[in-house]
């Protein structure tokens, strides 16, 4: 089967794990994964031995699957990730241009409205408040209040253009926004089941590696097999 079709196959028993089993990654998935696949095949010479001492081969049969899965809830996982940095590095470039119009924006309408008592009341309003979500729905308020009372700020010569880049600025920050910060890493569910993903396929691989262990503890050579070459090479 695909990658897909391991994760859709294993999703229910997946997602099933409760939160206060399930793990995150002590290592990287991609070295975890290796292991688990070599691991895999090294113990298949060792199929007797290890079911004699009362390992289900079945867990052994269902490692590739569990690995498959763990690879689509991984990829799944970094799409969403990237997806939200690229947000964050467009927020970070394109936020301080949005301040900026808002602040340039009021400062012509403080000027412009200064004899109407209530447009100047209402520039006053929007302009009270601070925060990224303040600032975007200021520039939404500030287009509307500008379109439904052009006249003074064509006084001014005010460039109404200003006022259609208010409000297209403040849905693309908007949507920005949202995208940097909805889900954050330790929040995001895709994350959530990537881990669970990792803990499922660890439950086997660590059974495996317990009977090997158990079972070739006086042969060092195939006992290699049932441990992390990872944690050796990095211990």
């Amino acid at each position: 089967m695909s990658n897909q079709e391991d994760y859709q196959a294993l999703i229910n028993i997946i997602t099933a794990i409760p939160a206060e089993e399930t793990k995150s990654p002590n290592m990287p998935i991609d070295a975890f994964l290796q292991e688990a696949e070599n691991q895999y095949h090294w113990c298949q010479d060792d199929q007797t031995l290890l079911t004699n001492a009362g390992l289900d081969w079945a867990l052994v049969q269902d490692v590739p699957i569990r690995a498959g899965a763990l690879r689509e809830a991984e990829s799944l996982w970094f799409k969403e990730r990237f997806t939200r940095e690229d947000a964050e590095k467009q927020w970070n470039e394109q936020s301080p241009e949005g301040y900026d119009l808002r602040n340039r924006l009021l400062h012509g309408f403080h000027y412009a409205y200064r004899n109407h008592a209530d447009l100047s009341g209402r520039v006053s309003a929007i302009a009270n408040g601070n925060g990224h979500a303040d600032m975007i729905q200021d520039l939404n308020d500030i287009a509307v209040l500008g379109q439904q009372n052009l006249e003074p700020l064509q006084t001014i010569n005010f460039d109404v253009t200003q006022l259609d880049a208010a409000a297209t600025t403040a849905d693309t920050l908007a949507d920005l926004l949202a995208q940097a910060t909805t889900d954050r890493e330790e929040n995001s569910s895709k994350r959530v089941i990537r881990d669970q993903a990792y803990t499922y396929l660890k439950k086997a691989v660590d059974e495996i590696r317990v009977c090997g262990q158990y079972v070739f503890w006086r042969d060092e050579q195939r006992k290699k097999g049932y441990s992390s070459r990872y944690f050796r090479r990095h211990r």
